[in-house]
């Protein structure tokens, strides 16, 4: 659990960090009155419960030039704890804060889903000093659930679904979802997430990423939601450089530290996406209603039974549904040999939102395609949660 430290007397703020730090690491806070400005750091400390926080947050409603000086000793004496100061940023303040060792300078309006976002990188921030400072034995992490989204052929909907999945398991689990776009030469989960990501799936498999789980983080781009995403490479030509080896250390170092990682993998059987299901906890298959997209995921189960490939836990989502394509969720489940577990009908909200970027998990569309949806998110909650609802017959509209 991560900890945090605000000095302020401005409930508003205060309220605002509270609500932040819920998705953060499960962190716990804890408020000091402005007149601790004038004590030294380990006076502080010793208020606020003796061991230095991940994150002191200094205001508002303290005087900058106070919050400067404490800084610079804090930043001697703690230098693992990441400082923010919130006052009306300016040049001449930001050049003095970071003189002073404080990582952020924001203002008082600022919204939850961008101090969930600031305080996130504040912690790994601070992990990664109290890392090399300290020469013990690094903590070991839980392993998170791996959700291959897969389809032996292209054009069923695979990526929206990818992308829906992991915005509302972000619900479920806020900056614990990251979403990996597998497919190396034409993958768009940037543009269905209207993200414009600095580093690629390239760079987080070569170099310092691939060994350090906390600089991977560093690739990660973040998307409003409260989700990771780590985004197919700028040109197809950089796919000859990422091997199915680079994919299997990659998810384990994600799994190590996101509670959630959904792969979008590309349509078929590569190696990457063997690779991908060989770490795999989860298995959704997406299938269109249509006579070859079944039969090609009859024979894709087929394939991966012989190999032993299957996850532990697999959901097959039938796209675009529609009692008027000439055949039914029966003949769909007969021809599999197994149920279908999450029907999302036809519907023009789902091109509409992948056109604008904004998955409809993200926004506010109700219509049976988002409930559909939502039963997918639901089969992943956690112990004790899951909605998970028993197979039957799906009647489609």
């Amino acid at each position: 659990m991560s900890r945090f430290v605000i000095i302020t007397a401005v409930r508003d703020f205060e309220s605002r960090v509270r609500q932040a730090i819920t998705g953060v690491m499960h962190g716990d806070l804890q408020t000091l009155p402005p007149e601790v400005m004038s004590a030294g750091p380990d006076e502080i400390l010793q208020q606020a419960g003796g061991a230095p926080p991940e994150v002191l947050i200094l205001g508002p409603g303290v005087n900058p030039d106070d919050a400067l000086r404490l800084a610079v000793v804090f930043d001697l004496q703690y230098p693992e704890t990441s400082l923010v100061l919130v006052a009306p940023p300016g040049p001449d303040l930001i050049l003095a804060a970071m003189r002073a060792g404080i990582r952020d300078v924001v203002g008082s309006d600022i919204g939850v889903d961008d101090l969930r976002i600031l305080l996130e990188r504040c912690c790994l921030a601070a992990g990664s000093r109290r890392r090399g400072l300290s020469t013990g034995p690094e903590p070991e992490h839980g392993t998170g659930r791996v959700i291959a989204v897969m389809s032996p052929k292209g054009g069923v909907g695979k990526t929206t679904v990818a992308t829906n999945l992991a915005i509302g398991l972000g619900k479920i689990a806020p900056m614990g979802v990251v979403l990996v776009d597998l497919d190396l030469q034409f993958g768009d989960v940037a543009t269905g997430l209207l993200l414009e990501p600095e580093h690629s799936i390239t760079e987080a498999v070569h170099g310092p990423a691939a060994q350090d789980s906390m600089v991977l983080k560093a690739f990660l781009t973040v998307h409003p939601a409260g989700v990771y995403a780590l985004c197919a490479p700028r040109t197809p030509a950089e796919s000859d450089y990422i091997t199915a080896e680079h994919v299997t250390r990659l998810l384990t170092q994600l799994a190590s530290q996101f509670q959630y990682v959904v792969v979008d993998t590309a349509p078929g059987l590569g190696e990457h996406c063997l690779a991908t299901l060989d770490q795999a906890t989860d298995g959704v298959w997406v299938c269109g209603m249509d006579v070859p997209s079944v039969r090609g995921l009859h024979k894709c189960l087929d394939v991966l039974r012989e190999l032993q490939l299957l996850p532990r836990d697999r959901h097959v989502v039938l796209n675009f549904a529609d009692r008027r394509s000439g055949i039914s969720v029966q003949d769909v489940e007969a021809t599999l040999s197994v149920p279908v577990d999450v029907v999302i009908p036809r519907s023009r909200t789902l091109p509409f939102s992948t056109n604008r970027g904004i998955p409809v998990l993200q926004g506010t569309a109700r219509d049976a395609a988002t409930k559909g949806l939502q039963d997918l998110v639901d089969r992943f909650r956690p112990e004790g949660q899951a909605k998970r609802k028993q197979h039957r017959r799906v009647v489609v509209s």
